[in-house]
């Protein structure tokens, strides 16, 4: 052998060499978060067939999420009608772990008897309205806090490490576009008055269970059930109330926000 025919040969095997390191060093892609999708038609997708189980679509926050900041929804189990009892009696909570990363949850709102209320307003009268708001705020302020808290601590005991991020309501209407139906500005801004008490009780529960509450008051602004450009379904559509195409896009950009910095496994570590 030659030695220019030798010196070919090491160079070749020292470039094989440096090819197999670097791929030995190449970093693997960091894991994904697992993420597990609680709640009630709010959160399961309803308002935008074609449904799955429970009123499961495929519009619907969680799913749109699924591959964002690396989570992988390992188990969507929100259900349209859930309440905050129905939600651990359906066995939503089977669905959490000790590997769950990352939960959202959205219920709170079929607690109060919320669909009542449109309804009386909608097509009562006057009197009839401002006594079923009247109901739904009571029920709001002195029984929707405990039952978050119970569910909320059950959450907490079912994935003790994951973060928990908790989504609230949009206002149904857009008052300054004018009466809608039997629901005159003023009944409007009664609704979408019990609809902020309905969020605030549900973020001061979040905040004493130490999990994250997710507002999206603002990104439906103007984009009421009576707005030129509703983000949510008016009262003639099967899915009336719920959020539509448009609506669901905005709850995944409010949640997508909150979870910029999340990495996964790192919840509450404890």
């Amino acid at each position: 052998m030659t030695r220019t025919t030798r010196s070919a040969i090491l160079a070749t095997i020292g470039a094989l060499t440096l090819v197999g390191s670097a791929a030995t060093a190449a970093p693997a892609a960091p894991p994904r978060a697992v993420y597990d999708a609680l709640g009630d038609s709010y959160a399961s997708g309803y308002g935008v067939p074609p449904y799955g189980e429970c009123g499961r679509s495929q519009s619907a926050y969680a799913v749109q999420l699924d591959g964002r900041h690396r989570l992988r929804l390992d188990d969507f189990v929100a259900c349209a009608g859930a309440t905050t009892t129905s939600l651990v009696a359906g066995g939503q909570l089977d669905a959490l772990d000790r590997r769950t990363d990352v939960v959202t949850v959205t219920v709170g709102g079929n607690d109060i008897g919320w669909a009542s209320a449109v309804v009386a307003c909608l097509g009562g009268t006057d009197e009839q309205c401002a006594g079923a708001v009247a109901v739904v705020d009571t029920r709001i302020r002195t029984q929707l806090p405990a039952l978050l808290d119970a569910l909320y601590a059950q959450v907490d005991t079912a994935a003790p490490r994951a973060r928990v991020l908790v989504t609230g309501y949009p206002r149904l209407f857009s008052p300054e576009f004018g009466a809608y139906l039997g629901a005159s500005p003023a009944e409007q801004e009664g609704l979408n008055a019990a609809a902020d008490a309905l969020d605030e009780v549900i973020a001061a529960a979040s905040a004493r269970a130490g999990f994250e509450f997710v507002d999206v008051r603002k990104r439906f602004t103007g984009h009421g059930a009576n707005s030129p450009d509703a983000w949510i379904l008016g009262a003639t559509d099967p899915g009336s109330f719920h959020p539509n195409a448009d609506g669901y896009e905005a709850y995944t950009a409010a949640v997508s926000s909150a979870l910029r910095h999340v990495k996964p496994g790192c919840g509450r570590h404890r």
